[in-house]
């Protein structure tokens, strides 16, 4: 199942756009790459510079409470790579996967390193699903009920509990649970947490201003009111790990959720569009935090080869 499941991510996503791109035509997929305009691009680089420096405080604060070094300016250059990464390769998480290793490998401690990503992204995602039920007890989204119910709590809650007493009778699982859950307590400290909860917050609107300009450009008159339900309920269905760069089931719900508002399937459809490829824009930066990366490593190498060849150009002119 591990060998095929990143081949049945791919064609569960594009057959998820395939069956949305014929029944609304691939003129709503035209439509959305010919609507991005010089407007939309700076906006998507200025929104995408604002969240990816907010994203980036909150791993900076996270990783110095865990005992982790992590400059401002480290984070968000490989913040930066990360997202570019997450968003042309299929898996869409390789990108944090990457930074978590790599720093820490550079800290000595990539079990802490990875562990300061996993609590980073993991209070990122807790944030947006408590805004995302304050946003629909309010204004519900159309055709979609909210079942906050004892049960489905109740069930919810049995799962990870079973899960957990059944990790904890293998030994290297258990060790893991054990390390993050000393770290996950080190972080309830108020001189970290509320900054955490901040940050975090202040990242979803920049994501939900990103998806107004995506609905804009795609000619969207929908007021603010209408958008937020469908734009937070959008945000926790791109957490599903099947898509391409995240295209796949977002457009398909924006396109369902878009029709029971009122407002236009195919709108929804090319919404989503626009966003994704807003949401790339916004991670090009990243390809210059790759060459700049990749070049330094190259100077490095030559640097090391140089001064390994030294002593014996050195013996090579004594020998004369």
């Amino acid at each position: 199942m591990k060998k095929f499941w990143p081949w049945l991510r791919l064609v569960l996503a594009v057959a998820i756009l395939v069956a949305v791109g014929l029944r609304l035509g691939t003129g709503a997929f035209v439509d959305g790459l010919r609507a991005i305009d010089a407007f939309s691009v700076a906006a998507a680089l200025a929104i995408g510079f604002v969240t990816t420096l907010l994203s980036a405080g909150r791993w900076v604060l996270v990783a110095r409470r865990l005992g982790l070094s992590l400059t401002m300016r480290t984070a968000v250059s490989d913040y930066y790579r990360a997202l570019l990464v997450n968003a042309v390769l299929p898996a869409g998480v390789l990108g944090d996967v990457h930074r978590a290793v790599n720093h820490g490998r550079e800290s000595g401690d990539v079990g802490r390193g990875v562990r300061a990503v996993f609590f980073e992204r993991f209070a990122g995602q807790v944030v947006l699903i408590g805004i995302g039920l304050g946003v629909l007890l309010l204004h519900p989204a159309p055709g979609f009920d909210l079942d906050l119910s004892g049960t489905t709590v109740g069930l919810v809650l049995a799962g990870l509990a079973v899960a957990a007493v059944a990790g904890w009778h293998i030994k290297p699982v258990r060790r893991v649970l054990v390390n993050t859950l000393a770290d996950g307590i080190r972080l309830l400290s108020f001189k970290t947490w509320p900054a955490v909860v901040a940050l975090s917050a202040a990242t979803v609107a920049g994501y939900v201003a990103m998806f107004v300009v995506a609905a804009r450009a795609a000619g969207s008159t929908a007021t603010i009111t209408q958008l937020a339900p469908v734009v937070v309920l959008a945000l926790l269905i791109m957490a599903i790990p099947v898509n391409i760069g995240g295209f796949g089931p977002r457009e398909a719900f924006l396109a369902v959720a878009f029709g029971a508002a009122g407002l236009g399937a195919q709108h929804g459809f090319t919404t989503g569009i626009v966003y994704g490829v807003l949401a790339l824009i916004a991670a090009l930066p990243g390809a210059v935090v790759l060459f700049l990366s990749r070049r330094t490593k190259v100077e490095k190498t030559e640097v090391v080869a140089e001064g390994l060849g030294q002593p014996r150009e050195q013996e090579l002119a004594l020998a004369r």
